[in-house]
């Protein structure tokens, strides 16, 4: 009797949505930018009610030209625009870098289980077992450098452990008064829900689980990392990927064009990750950054000598409004600017990866069944002729 199957749509953590109970306009968290933007809203709305309160009892006047407001008004608008863009031009980009290195898995699961046949092209024989585990292996392999990108991104290292982690660290040079060498960041550094252990399962803003374990057993049984030397994980796996490629030429499973377009696709998924990293490492230059926030506080202190004869109290709430609108664009902009955290405004990474994940295991449950029982295998778990479906395949 087969086992029944749980219902799961493709793409269905990366479009996991929830029914809104509250609507967008009344929501002040999970999501929303008002505690970046608090504190400012507040001073700017302290310092208007000291203007007004000096310009009604104290001084006979202390209002300016309003006609200076328009002025000043369009640059901070400009400046602004030109954040937001660089900013969300920064999430996009890193959006389809995501997108091509899961693009590139699935090309390479998919030719490597359809051409892994004893004979070489065209063969119909049966794999030994070194084969096969070769070909599950890198199939791992391959879902675990999705990982190992969404990791080294959140600077989450020493998964699988580095190399010289079991090393005693190095005498210092200075005595033994001196302090000793901050730990690297790891697997549970920047978990929403620390503390917790390191078979615990961690609960993402998707609701995806993903535990240490699990990511673990992907990885090829004793494989050492070597980012405590500077080598990120995914070069080193896809160094792996590289060598099976190699293994099914020689064994003739892939002709030279083929393997040609297999490595061709690791090029291009090396490469995708490389953009996400100078994404990750480059942030926007300090002195943007210094001079909007001046330009911006410095509007926002003209701003109420500019309306204060004309609208006297009323002046706080309009600057509060104001200065809530101004750094709230600005905040929006900080949260876009490093788009592969745990922030609700990031990019769903637990959420892509876990589908693409969810595929490429389909995969070779799959193919495995068809390699285990090459007469009843495909029929049992997805039916006889025309409903032999994706088992047909592999075959």
């Amino acid at each position: 009797m087969s086992t029944p199957r749980r219902p799961h749509y493709p793409l269905a953590h990366s479009f996991r949505t929830k029914p809104r109970r509250i609507p967008l306009v009344l929501r002040f968290s999970r999501g929303a930018i008002h505690d970046l933007v608090l504190i400012p809203v507040v001073l700017h709305s302290l310092f208007t009610a000291l203007i007004v309160y000096l310009d009604t009892y104290v001084f006979t006047s202390l209002g300016l030209p309003s006609t200076i407001i328009p002025s000043l008004s369009i640059v901070v608008g400009l400046m602004l625009v030109f954040r937001n863009g660089t900013s969300y031009d920064r999430f996009w980009t890193g959006r389809n870098c995501l997108t091509s290195i899961g693009t590139c898995v699935r090309n390479i699961s998919r030719i490597a289980l359809v051409n892994a046949k004893a004979g070489g092209v065209g063969g119909s024989g049966e794999l030994g077992d070194e084969e096969k585990r070769d070909t599950e292996k890198i199939l791992r392999v391959l879902i675990a450098i999705l990982y190992a990108v969404k990791h080294n991104l959140r600077a989450e290292f020493n998964i699988p452990p580095a190399s010289l982690a079991s090393l005693p660290p190095p005498a210092s040079p200075f005595g033994s008064r001196s302090q000793p060498m901050s730990r690297r960041p790891s697997y549970t550094d920047h978990s929403p829900n620390s503390p917790i252990s390191d078979d615990e399962a961690i609960a993402t803003e998707d609701g995806v689980h993903t535990a240490k374990s699990e990511y673990i057993s992907l990885l090829p049984e004793g494989l050492k990392g070597y980012e405590d030397q500077g080598l990120s994980l995914p070069l080193q796996l896809s160094v792996l990927v590289e060598g099976y490629i190699r293994r099914g030429f020689d064994r003739g499973w892939f002709h030279a064009p083929l393997a040609s377009q297999m490595t061709v696709q690791v090029n291009s998924l090396v490469d995708a990750y490389g953009r996400m990293e100078t994404i990750r490492s480059t942030p926007i230059p300090v002195a943007l950054l210094i001079h909007q926030k001046q330009v911006l506080a410095l509007f926002l202190i003209f701003l109420p000598l500019g309306i204060v004869d004309d609208y006297r109290w009323y002046s706080i709430p309009i600057v509060a409004i104001v200065s809530f609108t101004l750094y709230g664009i600005e905040g929006i902009g900080q949260q876009l600017e490093d788009p592969f955290g745990y922030d609700k405004n990031d990019i769903k990474m637990d959420g892509i990866i876990e589908d693409t994940r969810r595929e490429a295991m389909v995969l070779l449950d799959e193919w495995e069944a068809v390699r285990g029982d090459r007469n009843g295998g495909v029929g049992v778990r997805w039916g006889d002729q025309a409903g032999r479906g994706l088992g047909g395949m592999f075959e």
